[in-house]
């Protein structure tokens, strides 16, 4: 076919603009750049144009064409810091605006020039060294940068040192610019910073240039040891001060000032035995403050400055204040050294010393109580002007010739009087228990020493004096009346007390005992110890109790106890109460004892109790009132019974002659006041002072183990409580009350209702309904 024998077509190929360079900077201008032309080429003519970055776009007017000769133009400066190149599109077009060829580019390159110098990042680089650095070493890096192409030698950098001073320390890397020691000897007590000038220039060191600062300083190290500015120093302190400084020391160092390898400290080497210096260092000037020790205040080395390189504690004593009159100066010798030890590089030296003297000045000191305070003994009850001791004060000041003189300062209750001139102390009125001005037994007073010294000192002495207790008050009893049921053995006991205006040991333990004058107590009572452990003794109990492996506890209380079964009524006991004081002091004393009629649990009858009850806190006048009704009853009573049939009178009578004997053989009532004579009485009407008001609960209470001060009460909180929450015990109120009418009442006694009986018959079961009173009189008569 005709298609296979034809040759290849060959294509066009369309029309391509090689790159186009231009320098920057270029002044000559409008420049032609280039020349475009299109292969297609008709008849009327081509029209070129351009579009992009320097034409139609920012920055606009940069470039231009000839639209019919396709002449390129430069209209202004290029800089290549800015645009380093610019791509245009290229048109040909025919006269009617068709298109004779693709759009085609036109890429314009600048063309570097070197019209930027470096640039240091920062015009001033610090660094730091310490002191006698080895040579090569590095102390820091200078950069700089510059805004030409990179890849030409425009921006190719080298660095150099411009000055540095005579010493040249120092050296640079010309490429990368870091700094380092150059030489050794670096000493900052010579030259402490160096400054350099450092240069960065392009073109590979031929360009253009820049410089900056860069500063070096030299760090201190422990080289220089400190040293005294003299080598002795004096000063003076008065004596007696503390805590107070006393001069200064001054020392000089050549390291940097606040550091560490500047800092110094101080010891106390030789001269002060007792510690009575020490020094420290003042931070802000690095002198040595030496001062007096606080008296008192623990190791001297706790304080500065007296712990000596090896740092153990000072093995010195305790300080004294400084006295004159014991040692007038001293001659300390003292070292320095740095907190920081020394660098091995610094050459060796030994420590330095200086010789510090001191001049105590004497000064006026107070005087001294040496005992103070100072503790007495005296009686209590010592006569008025009886010296009790001479107290008296020293003076320090042996140098000089002063006179003591001595006054009260403080005597609360008056009882003292002062010799101002020896110090004698003496009573000024007797010294008594009790006193408000008394603590625990002891008096305080104060008294004033002074010297005749310009301004005089003075010095206060506490005088305390113990008043030593006398036996002089005889125990009370306590409680001086009680009640019980006179049945042995059944609530028959009470528990009684005793109390002593006496301190220990005049006081407890107590001796109680039935009053020997009345050996007839004995037949109807007993009276035992009743120790703390509640464990009853003997008769006439003192101190001593019944063997048991722990100490017998103070005795007092004592139990009393019927022996026999005694009608109901009040007794009058004397009994004899004793001390254990030195000498002991004893004293006879009025138990007032009310017996009830107790029932057979050991209880008191209701009858007697409600008898007892309805007379609770009468008057006098209403007692008389309901004596006299009982009375009345009574004589009703043996009316009744005058009727009884004459054939059982004998027996009556015998009955109740030996009921008779029975009650006068227990009924005893002892009064002190009677001396003994009229020790049997009426149980009804007992003798003068038996009179008494008894208050006791119901059952009659067993014995209580007692308080454990002497003188309390001796019914124990456990037996109240027992009674409060027993159901047929009567309310607290409920009371037994006897009182005496005084002798020669009008009344008769009981046995003269034997009188009156007669032969008649008569019933007198009826008497057992009106109480326990008239229920014996029924037994009897029944």
């Amino acid at each position: 076919p005709q298609g296979q024998h034809e040759a290849p077509r060959r294509v066009k190929r369309a029309w391509v603009i090689p790159p186009i360079s231009v320098s920057e900077n270029h002044k000559r201008i409008p420049h032609l750049l280039v020349q475009i032309k299109s292969d297609k080429q008709q008849p009327g003519g081509v029209i070129y144009s351009i579009k992009g970055p320097g034409v139609d776009e920012e920055p606009l007017g940069i470039f231009s064409i000839d639209k019919f000769s396709g002449k390129v133009f430069l209209n202004a400066m290029l800089d290549r810091e800015e645009n380093d190149r610019y791509r245009l599109r290229a048109f040909a077009l025919d006269l009617g605006g068709v298109t004779l060829e693709d759009p085609t580019d036109l890429e314009i390159i600048v063309v570097d020039q070197n019209d930027n110098r470096p640039l240091f990042r920062q015009d001033v680089f610090t660094g730091r060294v310490v002191e006698g650095a080895e040579p090569g070493t590095c102390v820091m890096t200078v950069d700089a940068t510059d805004a030409d192409d990179p890849d030409t030698d425009n921006a190719a950098l080298r660095y150099s040192i411009l000055e540095q001073g005579a010493a040249g320390m120092f050296s640079i890397n010309a490429t990368t610019g870091e700094i380092c020691t150059a030489r050794p000897g670096l000493d900052r007590e010579t030259m402490g910073v160096y400054n350099l000038t450092v240069q960065a220039a392009d073109m590979s060191g031929d360009g253009l240039t820049t410089t900056a600062m860069a500063v070096i300083y030299l760090e201190d190290i422990n080289d220089n040891p400190p040293e005294f500015t003299k080598e002795e120093f004096s000063m003076e302190v008065e004596e007696q001060a503390v805590g107070v400084d006393v001069g200064k020391v001054f020392v000089h160092d050549k390291d940097l000032a606040g550091s560490p390898s500047w800092l110094a400290k101080f010891t106390i080497l030789e001269g002060d035995p007792e510690g009575a210096f020490a020094i420290r260092t003042d931070p802000h000037t690095n002198d040595g403050v030496l001062s007096v020790v606080k008296v008192g205040t623990g190791q001297p080395g706790d304080t500065g400055g007296h712990r000596g390189s090896h740092g153990l504690a000072d093995p010195r004593p305790f300080p004294q204040p400084l006295d004159h009159e014991v040692r007038d100066r001293f001659e300390l010798t003292v070292s320095v050294q740095n907190e920081r030890p020394l660098e091995p590089s610094a050459p060796a030296s030994p420590r330095a010393l200086a010789t510090v003297r001191v001049r105590v000045r004497d000064v006026n000191e107070a005087p001294v109580f040496r005992q103070n305070p100072r503790r007495i003994s005296v009686l209590e009850g010592t006569p008025p002007g009886t010296p009790i001791t001479t107290y008296t004060a020293s003076d320090p000041d042996i140098h000089q010739i002063q006179t003591l003189s001595y006054a009260l300062l403080y005597d609360p209750a008056g009882w003292l009087q002062l010799d101002p001139h020896t110090g004698t102390v003496r009573t000024k009125r007797e010294l008594l228990h009790p006193s408000a001005f008394l603590q625990g037994g002891w008096y305080i007073a104060l008294l004033l020493a002074r010297d005749d010294a310009e301004p005089p000192l003075s010095a206060t002495g506490t005088l305390s004096i113990e008043i030593l207790e006398v036996n002089d008050h005889a125990p009370q009893l306590q409680p001086p009346a009680g009640v019980l049921c006179g049945r042995p053995g059944r609530g028959g006991t009470l528990l009684l007390g005793a109390t002593d205006d006496d301190r220990p040991p005049h006081g407890a333990p107590f001796h109680f005992q039935l009053s020997p004058q009345h050996p007839q107590l004995a037949r109807n009572w007993s009276l035992a110890r009743f120790n703390g452990e509640g464990r009853p003794g003997r008769e006439g109990c003192c101190a001593e109790g019944p063997a048991h492996p722990l100490p017998a506890p103070a005795v007092t209380h004592a139990v009393l106890a019927v022996l026999a079964e005694l009608p109901e009524g009040p007794y009058s006991l004397p009994l004899l109460l004793r001390d254990s004081g030195t000498p002991p002091r004893e004293q006879q004393q009025l138990l007032n004892v009310s017996v009830c009629h107790c029932g057979r649990d050991g209880t008191c009858l209701d009858g007697a109790l409600a008898a007892a009850t309805a007379g609770a806190g009468i008057t006098l006048g209403a007692l008389m009132i309901i004596l006299g009704s009982a009375i009345l009853l009574l004589v009703l009573a043996a009316l009744g019974a005058a009727r009884v049939r004459g054939r059982r009178r004998a027996l009556r009578k015998g009955l109740l002659q030996r009921s008779r004997d029975d009650m006068r053989d227990n009924i005893l009532n002892y009064d002190e006041q009677g001396g003994g004579e009229e020790d049997q009485v009426s149980r009804t009407h007992g003798g003068e002072g038996s009179r008494g008001w008894v208050r006791a609960r119901r059952p009659c209470p067993p014995p209580v183990p007692p308080p454990q001060r002497a003188g309390g009460d001796p019914l124990s909180l456990q037996g109240l409580e027992a009674a409060d929450s027993d159901p047929s015990v009567p309310p607290y109120d409920t009371a037994l009350i006897y009182d005496y009418e005084g002798s020669g009442s009008v009344a008769s006694p009981l046995s003269s209702i034997v009188s009156s009986l007669t032969d008649e018959d008569q019933d007198y079961d009826y008497l057992s309904e009106w109480g326990p009173r008239f229920r014996r009189l029924a037994d009897l008569y029944g």
